[in-house]
């Protein structure tokens, strides 16, 4: 009456298991396109949405090593100190480059830090700053039509959705490195909602 099982080893690992769990695939479908004309705009966000999200992980990333460095400070002084150098740190890192970005290239880019942090980054500039230093920030980028304020939401934008969709894709053929997203949304769902909403049109260009 013994029954028996198999057992794997995977390299690295000295537990035997009775099954491998494997990552989540999303199987991506082509897209298509009313017209040549929505066809060139995805190519275009997609090439600054792959531009831009490198940056927006790299705050996330900066962030998360600051609260947590920030948990082990107890000193008020101290604190304050640490802050500081990790605001001239990233000022230095981000700086030069982020002047070269063009004004669509800046607002993805505002939209992508909210999608990986959870945070807007007027938000973000306020906590490291001032309220004064953020309203500052936020009043200048708006002389070029950026909203420090603006917040990434695929469920109502379209093209927020399109981002995802560009960064789900991205992801999968490793021309980015995939890091989660802060905010709770579940990407199948989005394009379902989204695919739904456009069935009536007429099959157009794919890529």
């Amino acid at each position: 009456d013994t029954l028996h099982k198999e057992y794997m080893l995977i390299e690295g690992d000295s537990i035997a298991r009775e099954q491998i769990d494997l990552d989540e695939v999303l199987i991506l479908g082509r897209l298509s396109f009313d017209s040549d004309l929505e066809r060139r705009k995805y190519l275009i966000l997609r090439r600054k949405t792959i531009k831009v999200y490198p940056y927006a992980k790299l705050a996330s990333e900066r962030l998360v090593e600051l609260n947590s460095r920030l948990d082990q400070i107890k000193s008020r002084r101290d604190r304050k100190r640490y802050t500081k150098i990790v605001q001239n740190y990233i000022e230095d890192e981000f700086s030069a480059e982020l002047k070269k970005l063009t004004r669509t290239e800046g607002q993805i880019l505002v939209k992508l830090i909210h999608r990986q942090t959870g945070i807007t980054t007027f938000e973000l500039v306020k906590d490291l700053k001032s309220g004064w230093r953020a309203f500052w920030y936020n009043t200048t980028a708006s002389f070029f039509d950026i909203s420090l304020k603006e917040e990434f939401q695929p469920r109502e934008n379209q093209e927020d959705y399109l981002i995802e969709d560009i960064l789900q894709r991205a992801f999968q053929d490793k021309k980015l490195q995939k890091q989660p997203s802060a905010l709770d949304f579940n990407f199948l769902e989005l394009t379902n909602k989204w695919s739904s909403s456009s069935k009536d049109r007429k099959p157009g260009k794919a890529i």
